[in-house]
């Protein structure tokens, strides 16, 4: 098992490397395209059946142990090692990261973006998921480090590379953000690893901070929460977000919000919590804070780009949401508590499940209509999925719904817990400042279900286009009831007995009949393709779900299922470790 999970993490950047070289005669397929498209999912699925496989082998009877370790001196004079391992916490991440890079892969070779040469498209998204997995797998602290870094550079080009408009400047602010906090947290690490005079993760974990005093403990976790803060993202540090959301590829906004995003929490739970449990203490108030000020204003911005006129980006609108989710994360982890804590990880995932999916789909719905602005998609020349792809729309329904935290769905059991872990927090925090926190996170929720629903009924239901209205008033004026105004006088019903001559014919106008409803698929309407051409009105025809896509989104959709009626799955793996953790791992 120790030399699975290092193949786990080398095998993607072997496999980066080999997609820079020439395909094998016998490889190449039809095109060196095609050839390099198929090695981006023949890696990632071998990476993602080790994970499996992993999985499969973990020794569910004792999660909080420390399982499949590697431990190889790597820079002796700064007492730097090679240290992997796998525990309940950070297994459901590796897996969730291999399936996630697989999942894209799968797609890219279907759907490559408009850029570069798709060899350097495969390698940096393989390379980005070996610096995932590893910073997971990694129980060093200069390793974790170096890890954490090592996605930036990935993302940065996928963004700048093969993203949208306004990639450069996303790209740009994106690496400095993130290389700003970065620092600040390496300042972190090196006061840890000099005062405690150990850089290995699971024996400061162990000694709880015993050997840290209080002021290194509150410098310490003050430095390397920013650059945490910063990868999460947690207000006020998130505006980096939505414009690299905005602007990255589709398999790009998935990585980003399915695995990146939750470095930063892992880094909270894995490092400052049990390393510096005194200066996480000091701040656990202001983290909360900020963590509901991140859920409500992410909320509202929602609710703002989602109104009538306001020109929202529907992908600007799912990463604002990932600012106010991730809010519960950051509120779980502050409550310090078990059930804060087990709902923050569990929150982890389901974030990584049904925010991956939001991606995927709005990516889909943007190839079709050319733009995820929202006021064009629920406008006259709009989506309307459900009439014109009723199975794309039915899925963007579920994916929403899970986001706004339904009940049986992965969504709902990470928040309630997070609430649950603020309603009684850790011994010597307040308990009135997180009740407050709590009921603010409860108007999150509300707010949260607000906007999703009328992303449901903007996206998926669309709105009427302006001459089916014009002919239903038509239709409603011919069938209005006579009145005593129109009746015939005494006068012409004299001449009703006389026979009819061209003179005295009245013209008889046909009923009209309502125009039909185009079936579904088809091009034939009420007014004929010309017509709504000439009105803006786009051809009622869309490509449904395709075969390759369905592929791709089943197994999310199938998760996040399974993760809200059979939570107990992931729980008992995270639970058992998250005791230990603060505990100081004496439980």
């Amino acid at each position: 098992m120790q030399f699975l999970l290092a193949f786990i993490v080398a095998a993607p950047v072997i496999g980066a490397v080999a997609a820079l070289l020439p395909a094998p005669p016998g490889l190449r397929g039809r095109s060196p395209r095609q050839a390099v498209l198929r090695h981006g999912v023949i890696v990632t699925g071998t990476v993602l059946i080790a994970a499996v496989v992993l999985a499969l082998g973990f020794d569910r009877d004792h999660p909080s142990k420390m399982q499949a370790t590697t431990d190889i001196s790597w820079i002796p004079a700064l007492h730097v090692r090679i240290h992997l391992g796998t525990d309940g916490i950070s297994l459901p991440l590796l897996v969730l990261t291999a399936l996630l890079t697989f999942l894209c892969a799968l797609y890219s070779c279907f759907k490559l973006p408009a850029g570069p040469s798709p060899k350097a498209f495969v390698a940096l998204v393989l390379l980005l998921e070996s610096g995932t997995l590893a910073t997971f797998a990694a129980l060093d602290l200069v390793l974790f480090f170096l890890a954490f870094e090592m996605v930036l550079i990935p993302m940065y080009f996928l963004i700048a590379r093969w993203g949208g408009a306004g990639r450069t400047a996303a790209a740009w602010k994106f690496i400095l953000y993130t290389v700003l906090g970065s620092v600040v947290m390496l300042l972190g690490i090196l006061l840890i690893g000099v005062k405690s005079g150990t850089l290995d993760m699971v024996a400061l974990a162990t000694d709880n901070g015993r050997d840290l005093t209080h002021t290194t403990q509150v410098v310490a976790v003050l430095a390397i929460a920013i650059g945490l803060a910063v990868k999460t993202p947690m207000w006020p540090l998130h505006s980096w977000l939505p414009d690299a959301h905005t602007a990255a590829p589709t398999a790009g906004s998935v990585l980003l919000a399915g695995v990146m995003l939750k470095m930063g929490t892992y880094g909270f739970v894995r490092i400052a919590l049990p390393v510096a449990p005194e200066g996480m203490h000091t701040f656990a108030p202001y983290l909360a804070a900020f963590a509901v000020a991140g859920i409500i204003y992410g909320s509202l911005a929602c609710l703002s780009l989602v109104r009538r006129g306001n020109k929202g980006d529907l992908k600007r609108l799912i990463a604002y949401s990932s600012v106010g989710h991730m809010g519960f994360v950051l509120l779980g982890i502050a409550s310090m508590t078990p059930t804060g804590v087990n709902g923050a990880l569990f929150a982890n995932i389901a974030h990584g499940l049904i925010t991956g999916l939001l991606f995927f789909l709005v990516g889909a719905v943007k190839d079709r209509y050319g733009t995820a602005d929202l006021d064009t998609l629920a406008g006259a020349t709009g989506a309307a999925l459900y009439g014109r792809a009723p199975r794309l729309g039915g899925l963007v329904a579920f994916a929403a719904i899970a986001s706004l935290g339904l009940p049986g769905l992965a969504g709902f059991w990470g928040e309630m817990l997070t609430m649950f872990g603020a309603f009684d927090p850790a011994g010597g925090l307040s308990r009135p400042a997180f009740l407050t926190f709590m009921s603010l996170a409860a108007l999150g929720t509300l707010l949260t279900a607000a906007y999703l629903l009328l992303v449901v009924r903007r996206v998926c239901m669309g709105s009427a286009p302006q001459a089916t209205s014009e002919a239903r008033d038509a239709q409603e004026t011919r069938e209005t009831p006579e009145t005593p105004s129109t009746r015939e006088t005494p006068g012409e019903q004299d001449t009703q007995g006389a026979p009819e001559t061209p003179e005295t014919r009245e013209p008889q106008l046909a009923p009209a009949e309502p125009p039909a409803a185009p079936a579904p698929g088809s091009l034939q309407g009420h007014e004929g393709q010309e017509s709504r051409e000439a009105q803006g009105i786009p051809g009622y025809e869309i490509q449904d779900v395709q075969d390759y896509e369905l592929a791709t989104w089943s197994p999310l959709v199938a998760l996040t299922v399974l993760a809200g009626l059979w939570p107990a799955a992931l729980l008992g793996l995270t639970d058992p470790a998250v005791q230990k953790l603060l505990a100081g791992g004496k439980a």
